[in-house]
């Protein structure tokens, strides 16, 4: 399948490192493809950091998208400092996706001086795309078995990994699997993780529970957390928020290198 890129991106929003960015996600998504794994047409978000949100939340509206899309805000502590993770989505079936502009946009604004000094430190701009990621197509398998096709994805997004991994020569990130509470809760979980994660070290994984049910697993491709997949099943909302934290204080930095 054929993966797009807004068409208009520079009509709607002046980012200094978009053009950088957009270009590397396209030759991602050429590697990922080569690999085997199938991506959606276009990209599930792009994570913006700015200075004050309007400056990327108001051209966004103008395209269709709904700010607040979750009626949720995101902690978001990157580089020791703090920033606030607001999405904004389009709704489904929305013109603009045909055009390729992402699902959900992570508008991403520092908290105080301190953070905003950290942020424009970086020198990519204000506002500047700090990472894009492709949607990953689920597999097959029976979505009513919750449990079941949790395991499937599982084992899907542990493969995936390892293709894209190969693929891009680059040692992917952290795995981060948000999953349904009853699956998570179920006494059977314990044996079906260590089956799927079996030859994964614990640092390379996290468990948790998707806040308003569904599977979202998303991992980071490329060093300095330019690029990521994601995929997504059934998901009420933009991301998850122990997701959010961990991959940003974990995955994520403004200083962005190849090493």
């Amino acid at each position: 399948m054929k993966v797009q890129i807004p068409g208009n991106f520079a009509d709607v929003l002046t980012i200094d490192n978009a053009a950088e960015r957009l270009d590397e996600a396209k030759e991602v998504a050429v590697a990922i493809l080569s690999a085997g794994v199938e991506l959606a047409p276009q990209m599930d978000h792009a994570a913006i950091f700015t200075d004050p949100p309007h400056l990327v939340a108001g051209p966004l509206k103008e395209v269709g998208y709904i700010a607040g899309w979750d009626k949720r805000c995101y902690p978001s502590p990157v580089d020791g400092q703090d920033y606030i993770n607001v999405p904004s989505g389009l709704p489904e079936g929305h013109s603009a996706l045909s055009n390729g502009w992402f699902r959900y946009v992570a508008v991403v604004h520092p908290v105080d001086q301190a953070a905003r000094d950290e942020m424009l430190s970086q020198d990519y701009g204000n506002p500047f795309i700090h990472h894009l990621t492709w949607g990953i197509v689920p597999p097959k398998g029976d979505q009513n078995n919750a449990f079941e096709y949790t395991r499937t994805a599982i084992k899907f997004m542990v493969e995936s990994r390892e293709k894209i991994g190969r693929a891009l020569n680059n040692a992917p990130g952290t795995l981060i699997m948000a999953l349904p509470e009853a699956v998570v809760q179920d006494p059977r979980s314990e044996a079906m993780f260590s089956d799927c994660l079996s030859h994964l070290p614990s640092s390379n994984f996290q468990i948790e529970t998707m806040q308003g049910d569904g599977i979202l697993i998303q991992f980071f491709v490329l060093t300095g957390g330019r690029i990521e997949v994601a995929l997504r099943v059934d998901t009420q909302q933009t991301f998850n928020p122990k997701s959010v934290h961990k991959i940003s204080e974990d995955e994520i930095s403004t200083r962005q290198t190849d090493a």
